[in-house]
């Protein structure tokens, strides 16, 4: 769809960015699914085309990029069909922001450099096994001894978890609440951290992992920001995330469409192209619509990042748009391919797989609803 908001340059990347998915990504994605995850040089040659620098500082290695050059990234990327991957191979664009926003120079200097050249892998973690979007009352301690922070707890469902060099880690500093809760970057080869690999629905290609950390000493250096701030830096976070997760959502509905289309026009049902169905027609018509209303809602909201503002409700249902379109685009494709559908291989069935941790990483529907309607003054 033609759109106001993209110049010859945002053109440019997404060719470039199309070439690189369907040479490195897109022949390999069933395999690398089937196979739990995909091969680690493919970070190099994400970062060879500039997709792991967008939107970082560009004395690390990163490159000026605006709302729209990060939405056809994420758009790009999802072509695949593929979430796995692109959650995996993306997850320093949650990890690393608060490094780049609030670590010490030292830190940054010698930590981006690395993960946006694709040698290291950034990781954020948050989640625990008692509690998820409940950041406020997380449990993981962190404990002062002299220049170190002695670190005990447990992080679950991280995206990267398993391969992460370097993790940026929730953990309480001080007493109850936001303010006791503090960021710290731990390293991978931290003594006393261990990892246990998750097996989930969908995202097979992406490692997740339960994190233990067993009285792990981290310096005190290593502290992003200052202590009692780190749930404002996370909440900072999170409009970027859902914003990046309502891109890829609409995307990856619009794959569902283009392949149900495809399969609709050559498939032969009672002497006539499945598409020429009535029944066929309305259903396409009901995705197209969907992932019109959403695309169009998605890039609304990038302007208005654009100019300033930080319409946190609207990104909220934003987040809810996407994952419902995805989920109903999802859902009539594989019913389009019929029993063709519930066989592992299309795009649309894999997307039909990815369709909950969508809805629930990130903030969860529900949550999302509650957070919008607050900001509302409800």
């Amino acid at each position: 769809m033609k759109s106001p908001f993209y110049t010859a340059e945002h053109d440019a990347f997404r060719e470039m960015m199309r070439r690189f998915v369907e040479k490195e990504i897109a022949p390999f994605a069933h395999e690398w699914d089937e196979s739990g995850e995909f091969p680690r040089p493919l970070y190099r040659k994400a970062a060879e085309i500039g997709l792991l620098g967008l939107g970082f500082p560009e004395e690390y290695g990163g490159i000026a990029a605006d709302q729209f050059m990060k939405i056809v990234a994420s758009q790009e990327l999802a072509r695949a069909g593929a979430g796995g991957i692109s959650a995996s191979l993306m997850s320093h664009t949650i990890g690393s922001p608060p490094i780049a926003r609030a670590a010490r120079p030292e830190v940054r200097a010698r930590v981006l450099p690395q993960v946006l050249a694709g040698d290291k892998i950034s990781a954020l973690a948050i989640t625990e096994p008692g509690g998820g979007s409940d950041v406020a009352n997380l449990s993981t301690r962190a404990r002062r001894d002299a220049d170190h922070y002695v670190v005990s707890g447990e992080k679950t469902f991280i995206t990267s978890g398993m391969r992460a060099d370097y993790l940026t880690v929730a953990v309480r500093t001080g007493g109850e609440g936001a303010g006791g809760v503090s960021l710290l970057l731990i390293e991978g080869d931290t003594p006393g951290l261990s990892r246990t690999k998750l097996k989930k629905m969908g995202w097979w290609a992406s490692d997740t992992a339960t994190l233990h950390f067993d009285e792990c000493r981290v310096p005190a250096g290593n502290l992003i920001g200052e202590e009692g701030q780190g749930f404002k830096i996370i909440m900072q976070n999170f409009n970027s995330e859902r914003m990046g997760m309502a891109a890829s959502c609409t995307a990856f509905a619009r794959v569902c469409l283009d392949e149900a289309v495809a399969y609709a026009r050559e498939r032969q049902t009672f002497g006539k192209p499945l598409a020429q169905h009535q029944v066929i027609r309305h259903k396409i018509v009901d995705m197209a619509q969907k992932v019109a209303a959403s695309q169009s809602m998605l890039e609304m909201l990038a302007w208005r990042l654009e100019e300033g503002e930080s319409p946190v409700a609207e990104i909220c249902m934003m987040k809810n748009q996407a994952t419902q379109t995805m989920a109903f685009c999802a859902s009539e494709a594989v019913q389009i391919f019929g029993g063709a559908g519930f066989m592992r291989g299309i795009k649309a069935e894999r997307i039909y797989r990815e369709v909950k941790v969508n809805a629930i990483g990130g903030g969860t529907e529900e949550i999302m609803k509650d957070l919008a309607s607050r900001q509302m003054g409800l």
